[in-house]
């Protein structure tokens, strides 16, 4: 276990992927019984547990690294967004738990949606377990907390950065905004550099010019295009973005695959939910649905990646996960393992 990577609410394997091509590995704390089944099929270690339940006592001296992403339904705009009215309370939690108070079943009481607390779990591991290195990540409305996770980290020593990242910049044909957190004791972390830009040509950390943003066709291999697909979310109702499955036809799909005068070929699409819906949106000018393949291809998922579960079950998995890529970037800021170009061409 020492040498193992905590990875807190797992999903099917978002960072364990992104770990994989650093060389590293995880150890999943995963709900989710489909999830549970798509990570063990992809080889990586899951216990299948209710992390709010789950005693911290295992993994004190062990759990020297972790990753968390935290359920975002309830701060998510693909969600009930409850989260948002649960934010205080969210606040009063993570500072009990930083001072060894759990006042969780008492606040829990009070939110508008339970599962807004979630997003205060790893703060209970991290004050029990004092890892050497921790990388977060949720959807951008809940970068206030991070910013209280990074005060309490710096009290104890640790060199922390938060911040949004854009998953279009490390060359993800997907423009989704994460809320992340980076912190270690053993080094000084900032942002991972961005590989890409919007127009292409702006100088990377090395005076080298970055190619530009990779865009939705090009990463599902129709042909070149500027600008990346949308984010693909995990759930919600029609956010005028990217939703796998919709019950509509596949022609509209179709037809733009063979039009290059399509927005999906112009810009960058908008949210891919995971729930039925569409692709795109009034605001896109059109809409377009998705397959599984292809939303895990704009994940950045392994091809023939072992999802499993039904359509709304695998939806949930691929829409709710971190683009290992994009982990991949975060791990490497966090640890200083170069992300060389072989690993960023596999992700």
């Amino acid at each position: 276990m020492s040498d193992l990577i905590l990875d807190g609410f797992a999903g099917p394997g978002g960072w364990s992927e992104g770990l994989r091509l650093l060389g590293l590995r995880d150890v999943g704390l995963e709900w989710d019984w489909p999830a549970c089944k798509t990570r063990t099929a992809a080889g990586h270690l899951t216990i299948q547990c209710d992390i709010a339940q789950y005693p911290t006592a295992p993994f004190k001296g062990r759990a020297r690294r972790q990753a968390w992403s935290p359920p975002c339904q309830t701060y998510s705009k693909g969600g009930n967004q409850a989260g948002l009215a649960d934010m205080d309370l969210a606040h009063q939690a993570i500072h009990d738990l930083a001072f060894g108070r759990d006042t969780r079943a008492e606040l829990r009481t009070a939110c508008q949606d339970e599962r807004s607390l979630l997003v205060v779990e790893p703060m209970r591991f991290l004050y029990a377990t004092r890892p050497d290195w921790v990388v977060m990540e949720q959807v951008p409305a809940v970068l206030p907390l991070w910013r209280q996770y990074t005060e309490v980290l710096r009290g104890w020593g640790y060199s922390t950065w938060t911040g949004i990242l854009n998953a279009a910049d490390y060359g993800i044909g997907q423009a989704r905004k994460r809320a992340i957190l980076i912190a270690s004791q053993e080094r000084t972390v900032t942002a991972p550099a961005p590989t890409h830009s919007e127009r292409g040509g702006q100088a990377d950390l090395f005076g080298e010019s970055m190619p530009r943003w990779v865009s939705m066709a090009e990463a599902l291999g129709w042909g070149y295009t500027t600008r990346p697909a949308p984010t693909v979310t995990g759930g919600g109702a029609d956010t005028g973005g990217a939703e796998p499955w919709s019950s509509t036809s596949r022609k509209a799909m179709k037809a733009a695959m063979n039009n290059p005068g399509h927005w999906a070929w112009r810009k960058p699409a908008p949210t891919v939910s995971g729930t039925v819906g569409h692709v795109g949106g009034k605001q896109a000018g059109g809409h377009l649905n998705l397959q599984a393949a292809e939303a895990a291809a704009l994940q950045t998922f392994p091809s023939g990646y072992p999802f499993h579960g039904n359509k709304g079950q695998v939806a949930l998995q691929i829409g709710n996960a971190i683009p290992p890529r994009l982990a991949m970037h975060i791990v490497s800021a966090a640890t200083g393992i170069p992300v060389s170009a072989a690993m960023a061409a596999a992700a």
